[in-house]
């Protein structure tokens, strides 16, 4: 009679001994909560806290990967569970942010353009979870879903701290939400900053360029996150259109001789 194995259940012995490792999942669990949290701003009106909260989730969506190679405390649940928590702060969170601000009163359409964007969150991030071995690391193939949601949530952040309702600038934030949505599913590739090493010593202007950063971005911070991340979303296409201007311009080979 053949041997019947126990199953890999939650109460499976071997699967209690091998355990999570808390300390990544941590800065994980409180980017989710980040994205929870400016749901639940979005339904009560708070739209300004909702987009602050979005961008914490940011902050401790970098974190954790690096905290986790850090201590060597990678594991597969950790990345299975930093895409669940990506796709609720960068995909559904910004979508019903900016359908409760601006969309919700363009009817049918209005709906469609936060589901393109969520849907393209989603897709983007299915695609970053079963490519991770042959991408290259230098770059993002699409807009990564951190940037789309930054993109998002500058624009309508940038709107309400500059005092302008959201029914004058509705069409213009259905084709900012439609063009995140689209560039996170293209092919276009975009700056992963992934080898960039802190630990190198840098010129001196280097520094100086971060403290004029952190002037420019405590002046206005809205104008100058939405500025920054808006210039990161073209720079995929502008690459892109360069590259393929060279290829025109490159003279014909030469026939072998």
């Amino acid at each position: 009679m053949p041997e019947i194995k126990p199953r890999k259940t939650l109460f499976n012995p071997e699967l209690r001994r091998r355990g999570i490792y808390v300390l990544p999942n941590l800065f994980t669990t409180a980017a989710l909560f980040c994205g929870f949290f400016a749901i639940v701003q979005a339904m009560t009106g708070s739209f300004e806290r909702a987009a602050v909260a979005i961008f914490v989730a940011m902050i401790l969506d970098g974190i954790d990967g690096r905290v986790a190679r850090m201590t060597r405390t990678q594991s597969a649940f950790g990345a299975e569970y930093d895409s669940l928590s990506d796709m609720v702060s960068f995909g559904v969170a910004p979508a019903l942010v900016i359908y409760a601000w601006a969309l919700k009163d363009m009817g049918r359409l209005g709906w469609i353009a936060a589901f393109v964007y969520c849907v393209g969150a989603a897709l983007r991030l299915a695609r970053f979870n079963t490519s991770l071995e042959v991408v290259d690391r230098r770059y993002f193939q699409g807009l990564p879903s951190p940037a789309a949601a930054a993109l998002v949530t500058g624009f309508f952040w940038v709107m309400i701290d500059k005092s302008v309702a959201a029914a004058e600038v509705r069409w213009l934030a259905c084709g900012l939400v439609v063009f995140a949505g689209i560039s996170m599913v293209s092919n276009l590739r975009f700056y992963s900053f992934k080898d960039i090493n802190l630990r190198r010593s840098v010129p001196f202007i280097f520094v100086v360029g971060i403290a004029l950063g952190f002037a420019v971005l405590s002046y206005d911070t809205p104008v100058a996150l939405f500025g920054l991340f808006v210039a990161y979303s073209l720079s995929g296409y502008i690459v892109a259109l360069l590259q393929r201007c060279r290829r025109r311009t490159q003279p014909p080979l030469p026939p072998p001789v």
